[in-house]
């Protein structure tokens, strides 16, 4: 198990067994680089009651110098200088609840002999993965799926509502996965497995609590945040660099990074020869303005194999576009750095998508009379072909009215949302599509149905940052980067700061069209005005062209040697799309590439199946 996962760790192995447990161990080292930081990490030598716990722990508490000093000012002894030794102390005394003192990205475990069982947790935002089986008496846990399937005992039976979801989402939400038996820890808890048995609480949730602050207080206490929480992330024994994709929030991080980082930072930005897809000149203005030692990297259409080492490494079927590319740069900046800064989060925090103003949009469309927009304006947009552009007038527009199509409980996310009935219908197997096709908002409803939110923005951020970013944008950071053993650290993920920003009143976050306007207005002077008021475009592929050009034949070879696809879905349907999409007339991309990317996982990960 632990060899499968070499890639998250080259630098060290190890493990402990005893009658009870065994634990096994790959470490990338980053803090204390020597033989003192090896895992797993026993207690002994520190006189603690329990004698002889055990740690494994992937990620960084960025406080632990902190938490070291008061635990050494109530006595206690360390013998290395990593955050791994301090959070087995602050266990010590503390038990669980020494969760609320680190500030960090984590996956830990805990094996706690005297009480009989394991501790283990997952960081606040869910920066860090964790899975877990539990049958048959057995507890098996690692930070991914495909070390777990290395136990025989394990099954590998697909849950088809998570496929479902899949199809729908382009990943799958936490507790789920795509096998049966096999669960997410959802960000934000911890679990105690004990006796054959398993329990899961949360320890942290998402607060949003609008103060009486003024704008200009709201402005200066998210500078002094985000300045407090870049500069935590500095702490490294191993060179640090900074992805800078040209849009605010990687810029910001690079803004606030040159106040405390000595000598010159290391940038690294991406881009493609269509020039509606790329962002490299406006990168370039913000490494010039500070300075960096800038890399760009340009991207030709991707190779098979590429898509296929990223579905690998993916462990489950995830098609969200941006992971291809995520996963280059992070190869590309393991050439030169061992941690990359992100800005990652910024538009989960800040309200940066597009689909947070569909969403407003959408409560002023509605007020037109159902039967003039079901029957005149819908069709009406629809009969438009896909514009070449990314982000063209129309292809907004039929985005727009297929996500207003939706149910409502879906909030903001209809807009992520690429499953239409009608293509479900025509393309799924009766047997099939009944377990496909249950509510894909049942998540979200079960999310939001208790919550007091006082405002609607409010309840929209709360489903961004608890039922989608955990899951898809950090999943993809976290094993695309540790694919090529690259730690990538968010600051504007830091708990702290996303505390601070509960705090903010939703007016000032979405000021009429603007989104991230408190941000930005925080940022006049620090950012060029060239960066700040620019349109929004993200790390993203031109797929849809690949899928017409460059990659058709491999997509239809694809479908073509699936045993799955041909059992489950209709081969004349998914013709259909694949004609309709290579004429222009629609863009299918999201349904072709997602069923693309399940035929590929499906080889890989269940050959015999």
């Amino acid at each position: 198990m632990a060899t499968r996962i070499s890639h998250r760790g080259p630098d060290q192995h190890g493990t402990y067994v005893d009658d009870r447990v065994s634990l096994g161990f790959r470490r990338l080292s980053i803090i204390d680089l020597s033989e003192r930081g090896r895992q797993p990490m026993a207690n002994g030598g520190c006189q603690f009651r329990r004698g002889s716990a055990q740690i494994i722990f992937n990620g960084e508490i960025y406080n632990f110098a902190e938490v070291r000093e008061e635990l050494e000012k109530r006595g206690h002894t360390f013998h290395s200088q990593t955050d791994t030794e301090v959070i087995l102390h602050a266990y010590e005394d503390d038990g669980v609840d020494c969760l609320k003192r680190l500030n960090g990205m984590f996956a830990v475990a805990i094996w706690d002999p005297d009480a009989g069982q394991i501790f283990v947790a997952r960081d606040r935002m869910g920066k860090k993965p964790l899975y877990y089986y539990t049958k048959g008496g057995k507890f098996i846990f690692s930070s991914e799926i495909k070390a777990i399937l290395d136990c025989p005992a394990v099954e590998r039976d697909i849950d088809r509502e998570s496929l479902g979801l899949f199809l729908g989402h382009e990943f799958i939400p936490a507790p789920r996965t795509i096998f049966q038996d096999i669960h997410k820890l959802p960000a934000g808890h911890y679990l105690v497995a004990k006796n054959g048995s398993v329990e899961v609480h949360r320890y942290w949730d998402l607060r949003f609590s609008p103060s009486q602050m003024t704008q200009q207080e709201c402005e200066e206490g998210l500078r002094d945040a985000i300045d407090a929480a870049v500069k935590r992330r500095l702490r490294s024994d191993v060179p640090l660099g900074v992805f800078l994709s040209g849009g605010i929030d990687s810029s910001t991080i690079v803004a606030f990074m040159s106040r405390h980082f000595p000598g010159k930072i290391r940038t690294f930005s991406l881009g493609y020869r269509d020039k509606s897809y790329t962002e490299l000149q406006y990168a370039k203005l913000v490494a010039d303005r500070f300075g960096t030692e800038h890399a760009e990297l340009l991207i030709d259409p991707v190779s098979p194999e590429i898509v296929e080492k990223v579905v690998y490494h993916a462990d489950e079927p995830f098609s969200e576009f941006s992971v291809l590319p995520f996963y280059l740069i992070c190869q590309k900046a393991r050439e030169h750095v061992t941690v990359c800064l992100s800005g990652e989060g910024g538009d989960e925090v800040f309200v940066g998508y597009d689909r947070f103003l569909a969403s407003k949009f959408d409560r002023y469309y509605r007020r037109i009379p159902s039967l003039l927009r079901l029957k005149l304006l819908h069709p009406l947009v629809m009969r438009f072909g896909d514009q070449d552009e990314k982000k063209g007038i129309w292809n907004v527009a039929k985005r727009f009215v297929q996500g207003s199509q939706l149910d409502p409980a879906g909030l903001h996310m209809r807009w992520q949302y690429f499953l239409e009935r009608k293509d479900a219908e025509r393309l799924l197997s009766p047997q099939f599509a009944g377990a496909v096709m249950a509510d894909p908002f049942l998540p979200i409803r079960a999310m939001t149905g208790n919550g007091a939110f006082a405002t609607e923005l409010d309840r929209e951020l709360y489903v961004e940052m608890r039922f989608m970013m955990a899951e898809n944008p950090l999943m993809r950071t976290d094993k695309m980067s540790m694919a090529h053993a690259l730690e990538v650290r968010a600051p504007l993920l830091d708990y702290e700061l996303i505390d601070f920003v509960g705090r903010i009143p939703s007016r000032l976050k979405l000021q009429g069209w603007t989104t991230k306007a408190i941000l930005k207005s925080a940022l006049k002077g620090i950012l060029p005005p060239e960066i700040l008021y620019r349109k929004k475009q993200g790390y993203s592929f031109p797929i849809k062209h690949w899928l017409r050009h460059e990659m058709r034949d491999y997509m239809m070879q694809t479908f073509r040697e699936s045993s799955f696809l041909s059992d489950y879905i209709s081969t004349s349907a998914l013709n259909d799309l694949e004609r309709e999409h290579d004429d222009g007339s629609q863009n299918h991309s999201h349904i072709l590439w997602g069923l693309m990317i399940f035929a590929i996982w499906h080889r890989t990960f269940l050959p015999s199946h």
